[in-house]
């Protein structure tokens, strides 16, 4: 059984609709206890650090997701969803995540005709191979939109990368935990694939 965590942030009902697409049914959750029995874990989440942490935590969710990922689940973080799995977030103030992955979240450097957030199709530059990455062939271009982003301390857990304009972490992915800054369900045939490979671990 896959289960997308509804914590109140996010479009559930596109990720789920896209992990239909490729042969599967998710469960779209509030409750901890579903979480843990599941097989597949989905983190997905837009808008603020602060405040998903927080409802993370008021909900048990956070423990939960913990214990999915201990337990060797397969774990997939997406857009948010990748923030809160590092150690500390700088997004208006200083803030714990969930410390799975360690590393910080920063904004994205403003410079000169740098738009921010940063919205649309970029190149993701992969560093390694892993499973969720299978078959979507050099250079993917995947959905974009974010205005914060990943910095892992250890080099080893980022699986790949983008630029803008500098290279910035795209995919992490240590052991069962991966996560995408991007959107793969907006990423049209290439998302299509990755929760393909997400489903079937």
């Amino acid at each position: 059984m896959i289960v997308i965590i509804d914590y109140g942030m996010g479009n559930l009902r596109s990720v789920q609709k896209a992990i239909e697409a490729v042969g599967h049914s998710a469960e779209i959750t509030t409750d901890p206890d579903r979480v843990r029995q599941a097989s597949h874990v989905v983190l997905p989440g837009v808008g603020a650090f602060a405040d998903a942490m927080s409802e993370l935590r008021r909900t048990g969710m956070d423990e939960a997701f913990t214990e999915a990922v201990r337990a060797g689940k397969p774990c997939l973080g997406v857009c948010l969803g990748l923030q809160l799995l590092f150690t500390t977030s700088f997004e208006d103030g200083e803030f714990q995540g969930l410390g799975l992955i360690p590393g910080r979240v920063v904004r994205l450097t403003s410079q000169p005709g740098l738009k921010i957030p940063h919205m649309g199709w970029n190149t993701l530059k992969i560093r390694r191979p892993i499973p969720l990455l299978e078959g979507v062939g050099p250079d993917p271009s995947v959905y974009f939109v974010h205005s914060y982003h990943a910095v892992a301390d250890r080099p080893d857990d980022v699986a790949a990368e983008t630029d803008y304009p500098g290279p910035i972490t795209a995919v992490v992915n240590h052991e069962n935990l991966t996560a995408c800054q991007f959107h793969p369900e907006k990423s049209q045939q290439i998302g299509l694939t990755m929760y393909a490979n997400f489903a079937r671990r």
